[in-house]
C-alpha cells in the first residue's frame, strides 16, 4: 500500500535516470556532466522516500505540531545534505567542476520538490492518513 503512495516518486526518478542517457548529445552540448546528474538524481529520490516516510509519520500524530516540526526538520535536512553533497563535489573536481551541472541539479530538485508536496497533500486529504 505505501509502495502505491510512492509511484509518482518513482516515475520522476525512472524518467531522469533515462534522461540523460536518451538525451546524451544535448547533454554533452550544454556542458552538463551526465554523472552529476545521476547522483543528483539518486540523492533526491532517497531524500524524498525518507521525507515521505517521516511526514507520513507526522500526519498521522493528532498534534499537528508534529506536522509542522517534521517540515522544519526535513527541509533543514534537506538543506544541509544538498550543502555538503555540492561541496563535496567541488572540492573533489578542483577546478574542473560543471556549475551548469550543479543548476540543472537545482532544477532537479525543485521537481522533486513539487512531486514530493503534491503527494503529501493528497495524503493530508485522505480520513485515515
Amino acid at each position: 500500500m505505501v509502495l502505491k503512495k510512492l509511484v509518482p516518486l518513482f516515475i520522476v526518478f525512472i524518467l531522469f535516470t533515462m534522461l540523460p542517457f536518451l538525451l546524451q548529445a544535448v547533454v554533452t552540448k550544454l556542458g552538463l556532466d551526465k554523472n552529476v546528474l545521476l547522483a543528483a538524481n539518486l540523492l533526491f529520490f532517497i531524500l524524498g522516500i525518507g521525507t515521505f516516510f517521516i511526514q507520513r509519520k507526522a500526519l498521522q500524530n493528532s498534534n499537528p505540531n508534529v506536522f509542522i516540526r517534521s517540515v522544519m526538520s526535513v527541509m533543514m535536512i534537506k538543506m544541509f545534505v544538498c550543502i555538503i553533497a555540492v561541496l563535496v563535489y567541488v572540492l573533489a573536481m578542483s577546478d574542473v567542476y560543471s556549475t551548469s551541472s550543479i543548476f540543472a541539479s537545482l532544477f532537479l530538485y525543485f521537481i522533486y520538490l513539487i512531486v514530493e508536496v503534491t503527494m503529501m497533500l493528497k495524503l493530508n486529504n485522505q480520513k485515515n492518513a
